[in-house]
């Protein structure tokens, strides 16, 4: 671990030196005009005395170790309010916001002003600091939506105990509403990297339908930016950015439907290892750990994705795959352009597949492999080999660490103001 802790350091001092695109500062504009807010810091339940239910965008809002939004109870935190978390020592959960079955966060920034959560690091006026993924611990909803493990006492990955558990039969459950967030710099490893155990940027656990998650950006987590543990739950216009693991993860009987993604690698980042070899993706989609069929299947739909890894396969092989479904997972994929990883679309393993309603709608670039199993072999708009293909992307360079940045005609609100490429 300590060999692990120094690797990671060194990894973050080339992060902060090296890259001149991905200007680090912590006192960029938009932190250095908040950062002299006074500072609450809030702990144990949302309701008591020590967290109250209402956060305001005068203040930064400190999370000190796991806050919990209890069952019947609502957190709602305005437009514009910066969070953060309380320093704590290693292989200690800080600045984990965990709303239980039953609760409710009501997240709802605007393009001019997004709910923030991020490093305390960059909010701290100084500017020789910087940020890195762990500075906060993430957010994790759970709910009693279904999934396909066959019980409602599951504990969701990287927590302990009986308030942390999820599923059920509400396919409608409502977990509140997230809308133009951003969360940066997020995850947590309870017990050591790659364990099995980590909080993401966003973890949802049996989320239902009834919640709303809309303009959310994860941007350098620890562990994966969004995973999926079933439910219901719909979302649309999410990024993921620089995530040293998986941009997408979904698996336990996810069905939901995904509207507008886009996963945005940048080669500064940390990524991720399996058995010595690289394991993060654009998409890893499971139906379950031991691969077996359940009669709920992890199948989502998602509507215009936008996978951008890197230009050349030196860079790429620092990858493993665009989308990775496996294990009887299914995936149905509508409007999609992958580019920048060693394989463009991998499906593998019995009863896996891929299913589109059209797949001339479908574009996969692989340095090695394009496209690769079940649902793939009608796919005809197809490359591969270095530099990576960027199809009818027009508005220039789409490769985040190669100059000046558009994904043009896909860009929809990806440009916007809520967002924030440069920390």
């Amino acid at each position: 671990m300590t060999a692990l802790s120094f690797t990671a350091c060194r990894q973050n001092d080339s992060l902060a030196e090296s890259d001149s695109n991905f200007n680090m500062k912590s006192t960029s504009a938009e932190y250095s005009s908040v950062c002299s807010r006074p500072v609450q810091t809030v702990s144990g339940d949302v309701g008591s005395s020590t967290a109250p239910i209402h956060w305001t965008a005068d203040k930064i809002w400190e999370i000190d170790g796991i806050l919990n939004v209890p069952s019947g109870v609502t957190l709602t935190i305005d437009a514009g309010t910066y969070i953060k978390s309380k320093p704590k020592a290693n292989n200690t959960a800080s600045g984990v916001l965990v709303v239980q079955k039953g609760g409710k966060l009501n997240a709802n920034g605007t393009v001019a002003a997004p709910v923030v959560f991020t490093s305390y690091n960059l909010l701290d006026c100084d500017a020789e600091t910087t940020g890195a993924p762990g500075d906060f611990g993430g957010i994790v909803i759970l709910g009693d939506a279904p999934t396909n493990n066959g019980n409602t006492t599951t504990t969701i990955e990287g927590l302990n105990g009986p308030n942390y558990q999820y599923g059920g039969t509400n396919t409608t459950h409502n977990g509140g509403s997230l809308t133009y967030v951003r969360i940066e710099f997020a995850g947590f490893d309870l017990l050591a990297p790659n364990s099995g155990n980590e909080i993401n940027g966003l973890t949802l656990g049996g989320v239902g339908s009834g919640t709303t998650l809309n303009s959310i950006q994860v941007s350098y987590g620890k562990d994966d930016s969004f995973e999926f543990f079933g439910g219901t739950v719909n979302a649309s216009n999410l990024v993921s950015f620089a995530a040293d693991d998986d941009n997408f993860d979904f698996d336990q009987g996810y069905t939901g439907t995904i509207t507008n993604a886009l996963s945005l690698a940048n080669y500064n980042s940390t990524h991720s290892l399996s058995g010595g070899n690289p394991d993060s993706n654009g998409i890893e989609l499971d139906n379950n750990s031991g691969g077996t069929s359940t009669t709920l299947l992890t199948h989502p739909i998602i509507n215009n994705l936008t996978i951008i890894g890197a230009k050349n396969n030196t860079q790429g092989a620092l990858y493993e795959n665009g989308v990775h479904v496996r294990r009887y997972g299914q995936l149905t994929l509508n409007d999609a352009l992958v580019t920048g990883y060693p394989t463009g679309i991998r499906v593998e393993g019995t009863g896996s597949a891929l299913a589109t309603l059209n797949l001339s709608t479908i574009y996969a670039h692989g340095f090695t492999t394009a496209v690769t199993g079940t649902g793939t072999s009608g796919i005809t708009n197809i490359a591969t080999g270095t530099p990576a293909a960027t199809f009818f992307l027009t508005g220039g360079n789409p490769f985040f660490n190669e100059g000046s940045w558009s994904i043009a005609p896909r860009s929809w609100s990806y440009n916007g103001t809520w967002t924030n490429y440069s920390f």
